[in-house]
């Protein structure tokens, strides 16, 4: 029959106690020494304490076990037990156990490092608003979404009473539409909010997606649609009306050519010649006007290559240096990094920019400056036309973009509408802000 360790040690402890005890009894019974008789008895209760404190072994190796487990301590071992078959069952069971705790473990810490770095590479700005008004900046695309700290919601107010006013009111399982004002630009987002409570305290977790390409996109098919139906029935309304005015007025021609010029009706039929000749050139003026704006109901495909900015702003500078030159304006490039490229079509990139520098020239009557640049800007291409002219009112930024709307005597009202149009194709947007010192910036975010 096998013996544990234990249970030799207990036994040799147990036994050793006994002759302790016998032969402190032998000394008091036979002897009066007593100073032997004191460190006999000494020596009997260091032995009983060691027997209980090697008896308690077991005991105190399970509360280790319990305060590891407790503790997440998953670098405890009970190897120990292995070597001594009265507790081996035990101790395999414990660093069964163990084991098992440093696994999940582990794969709990996987799980988080990984929904971490989802939620930190997701599109949609998260943000976590508790309710002492405590805010948290999620992942990357909330803190790029915001441009600074952001930790109570009172700093909401830095992006416009509507958008701080849209989020407060804003309750768990509902949605809505807020514009945030920015200082690249306004935008406006969908906001979207769930309710979590988290050690007791309730949180409201709202995602903030930017909308601003798909709303634009869906005003601009709008209003191509609006566009298509009135170019189409001015054209079918207008065709006709010039013919005849220009087919009356060579029958009023003939007629004057064969009156002699003392004749009466020879001054109303002169009167009814110029009457018809403006109404012929009107209603060219019209379709010509017409034929203009069905540009922007074209669709647009953008032929994506990789463009080199600092060569399409010289190239710019070389096409229209001679308007800058008479209109004594200077031309400032500025391209960060030098190297610095875009995606893009470069037909249309070259029409978009000629537009804007076209309306920076024409808002600069006197002579002034106009500073192209490009650079990146919360890991996007931002390339911007700024002059140092009177700039656009804030009231009439949202209506520039708008067809037929235009702020100059000759204006068409499709040039910006044209720059939306193909920064929407490019999945860009379109922002207007003023210039440092005066002026208006046009940029263009990719």
């Amino acid at each position: 029959m096998a013996y544990s360790r234990f249970e030799i040690g207990v036994f040799l402890r147990v036994a050793g106690l006994i002759a302790t005890l016998t032969v402190l009894a032998w000394i008091a019974a036979t002897t009066d020494w007593y100073v032997t008789i004191a460190l006999v008895s000494a020596a009997l209760l260091a032995q009983a304490a060691a027997l209980a404190h090697f008896a308690a072994r077991s005991g105190r190796e399970v509360a280790r076990f319990l305060d590891a487990v407790a503790f997440g301590d998953n670098s405890a071992s009970f190897a120990s037990f292995s070597g001594d078959h009265a507790f081996a069952e035990l101790g395999a069971s414990m660093t069964r156990v163990l084991d098992q705790l440093r696994t999940g473990q582990a794969e709990r810490a996987e799980q988080s490092y990984y929904l971490q770095t989802l939620m930190a590479h997701v599109p949609v700005a998260l943000i976590s608003v508790d309710e002492h008004g405590a805010v948290q900046l999620l992942n990357l695309a909330a803190r790029r979404l915001f441009e600074s700290t952001c930790t109570q919601a009172g700093h909401f107010e830095r992006h416009g009473a509507a958008f701080a006013t849209g989020l407060e009111a804003l309750k768990p399982g509902e949605a809505a539409i807020v514009r945030m004002e920015r200082h690249s630009g306004p935008l406006q987002l969908k906001a979207a909010a769930t309710g979590v409570t988290l050690s007791g305290l309730r949180r409201r977790l709202i995602s903030l997606q930017n909308i601003e390409t798909e709303l634009t996109a869906q005003e601009l098919a709008a209003w191509q649609t609006v566009i298509r139906v009135m170019a189409h029935e001015v054209t079918n309304s207008l065709t006709p009306i010039t013919s005849l005015a220009a087919t009356a007025q060579d029958l009023v021609r003939e007629v004057l050519s064969s009156l002699p010029a003392e004749d009466s009706r020879h001054a109303a039929l002169a009167d009814a010649s110029e009457a018809l000749e403006t109404m012929a050139r009107r209603s060219e003026g019209l379709l010509h006007f017409v034929q203009n704006h069905r540009r922007l109901t074209r669709r647009m495909v953008a032929k994506v290559e990789i463009v080199p900015l600092r060569r399409v702003f010289t190239r710019l500078q070389r096409l229209l240096a001679g308007e800058l030159a008479t209109r004594n304006i200077e031309l400032i490039l500025s391209v960060v990094p030098d190297r610095l490229e875009i995606s893009a079509d470069t037909e249309l990139l070259d029409q978009a920019l000629i537009n804007l520098m076209r309306n920076a020239m024409e808002a600069l009557r006197d002579g002034g400056r106009i500073v192209l640049s490009a650079f990146q800007e919360g890991g996007r291409v931002v390339i911007a036309v700024s002059d140092n002219g009177p700039g656009i009112a804030p009231d009439q930024r949202d209506k520039v973009f708008v067809p037929f709307f235009t702020t100059k005597r000759q204006g068409s009202g499709v040039g910006l509408t044209l720059v939306r149009q193909i920064a929407i194709v490019h999945g860009a947007t379109v922002a207007i802000s003023d210039t440092d010192g005066g002026g208006a910036t046009i940029s263009m975010r990719f």
